[in-house]
C-alpha cells in the first residue's frame, strides 16, 4: 500500500541519528520521545521512535489518516513508551495482530521478544526466515539496551526473536 510506503520512508529519513551527549540522549532522541506520554529523560527510546514515526507519517501524509479510516490522529495514534504495549495499543484499535509465522508485510510494526520494536522496510521474502527494519535505540551489532543502543539502524533479523506483528493497513 503506498500510504504505509509513505510511512517507512519516514522511519527511513531517520536512519543515521545518533544519541549525542550521553546515553539516551539527544535532540532528535527528545523528540522521539515527545510522542509518547513520558516526558523525556534518559529512558530506552525503541517505541518512542516508532511513535514518533506513526505520528509523522500521519500529520505530514494528507491521505494517510482518510486511507485508513482515522479521524482523530491524537486520540488514535500510540502514545506508549513500552514495545510489550503497542500489542495492547492495536488490540484496542481492532487491528491485525499476527504471530511470527505470518509473513511480515512492508509498514507492519514489528514487536520482538526482548522488548523492542521497530518497523518492517520490505516484504519478507517467501520461505525467508529474515525480515528487513528500521528501528531505534539499536546499534549496528543489533543489540537493544539502554547502555547498548546508539541510534536508527536498518536492521535485518530472524523471525525467531518475532513476538507479534501489527498490521495498520
Amino acid at each position: 500500500m503506498e500510504a504505509l510506503k509513505s510511512m517507512v520512508n519516514i522511519a527511513a529519513s531517520q536512519v543515521g541519528v545518533r544519541e549525542e551527549g550521553g546515553n539516551n540522549q539527544g535532540p532528535q532522541i527528545v523528540e522521539y520521545q515527545k510522542a509518547t506520554w513520558l516526558k523525556p529523560a534518559a529512558w530506552p527510546w525503541c517505541a518512542a521512535f516508532v511513535c514518533w514515526v506513526i505520528r509523522e507519517w500521519l500529520t505530514r501524509d494528507i491521505n494517510a489518516a482518510d486511507n485508513i479510516g482515522i479521524t482523530e490522529i491524537e486520540q488514535w495514534r500510540p502514545k506508549t513508551a513500552s514495545a510489550y504495549d503497542f500489542i495492547n495499543w492495536a488490540k484496542e484499535r481492532n487491528l491485525q495482530v499476527f504471530d511470527r509465522k505470518t509473513p511480515a508485510k512492508l509498514g507492519d510494526i514489528v514487536v520482538f521478544d526482548f522488548s523492542h520494536i521497530g518497523i518492517v522496510e520490505a516484504d519478507q521474502k517467501p520461505n525467508s526466515k529474515i525480515i528487513q527494519t528500521i528501528e531505534g535505540n539499536t546499534n549496528g551489532k543489533g543489540e537493544r539496551d539502554s547502555l547498548a543502543g546508539d541510534g536508527v539502524w536498518r536492521k535485518k533479523r530472524g523471525t525467531n526473536l518475532i513476538r507479534a506483528y501489527i498490521r495498520i493497513a
